[in-house]
């Protein structure tokens, strides 16, 4: 009996042990959770700070570049990327690009309804892209203020009420590109080829023939083909375009381009800034609109 009741008292004692080993394990691993918790939570706030200090770096010298000169072009300090800064326990990086080289879908519409110059623009870029140039109409469709379809493939409320979750047309310009994932037809594949030659910006804006890549060029401008941009950018490298007059006397004899199409200067930049702290990373994204002679406005910004 003696003996039973030691192994039992054996036994007990063990248990003790080995829960009171349990207890003191999930004690250090909670601790250490939650030290990992606060070192990233102070991580994500050390890196916020430094996402806004990259913006104001941007800010800083688009204003200053503004205050240089009025012609943009791609051998300026705003478009050399930021190399990556180290900072205490992590760097920075940064850079600006020009979305006024790229096709602005908003020109798509002029005073609710759609401006045909600039649809047959896009319809030029998609086929250039080997995009089905009809995806213009249901992008048309999307942004004007009517609910006619486009004769082309168009789609208004009827096609988007019938989707699964159903939704209604914008029915307004764009304020991002990334609305075109709800749009007919502008499914990933298309998304991403358009996306380094297509922008949203608030207003009606010209392409900078000075930081457009040839595919751009050859969309705003009727009659100059993928190989005459192409020239005209090999051009451009040598020599930017100091002013219209220069870009005008580059084309090939014949071809005339509103005046309003085309510039060599911008107004809106895409600034984007990437940290690392520890073992937090961060990164941000911000529409800039420099239309004055002070720092460029915000007009949208992004921390995903």
């Amino acid at each position: 009996m003696r003996i039973r009741q030691r192994g039992v008292a054996i036994v007990l004692a063990m248990s003790v042990v080995t829960l009171a080993a349990l207890a003191a394990t999930a004690i250090m691993v909670t601790q250490s959770t939650w030290s990992r918790q606060v070192e990233l939570t102070a991580g994500h706030g050390q890196a916020q700070l430094l996402i806004q200090a990259g913006l104001d770096w941007a800010r800083a010298v688009l204003s200053d570049d503004r205050r240089s000169s009025n012609v943009d072009h791609l051998g300026e300090p705003w478009a050399l990327r930021l190399p990556p800064i180290s900072v205490e326990n992590g760097s920075l990086a940064g850079y600006i690009e020009d979305q006024q080289g790229k096709f602005n879908l908003n020109n798509l519409l002029k005073d609710g309804k759609v401006n045909l110059a600039q649809l047959a623009h896009f319809q030029r870029l998609l086929s250039i892209l080997a995009l089905p140039p009809a995806l213009a109409g249901a992008l048309a469709d999307w942004i004007d203020a009517d609910s006619e379809p486009q004769p082309r493939n168009g789609a208004e409320d009827a096609y988007y009420l019938s989707l699964q979750p159903p939704y209604l047309a914008a029915n307004r310009p764009l304020i991002d590109v990334a609305e075109l994932a709800l749009v007919r037809g502008f499914d990933d594949n298309v998304r991403a080829q358009l996306r380094p030659f297509v922008t949203a910006l608030p207003r009606f804006t010209a392409v900078n023939a000075n930081t457009a890549p040839p595919e751009v060029l050859a969309a705003v401008v009727e009659g100059l083909g993928l190989d005459g941009a192409r020239a005209m950018v090999a051009q451009r490298e040598r020599a930017y375009f100091r002013n219209l007059s220069d870009f005008f006397n580059q084309l090939p004899s014949g071809l005339i381009v509103p005046t309003e199409n085309i510039s060599v200067s911008s107004d809106y930049f895409i600034a984007t800034t990437r940290v690392t702290i520890g073992g937090a990373q961060a990164r941000g994204s911000a529409l800039l609109a420099r239309e004055n002679a002070g720092w460029p406005a915000i007009v949208w910004r992004k921390t995903p």
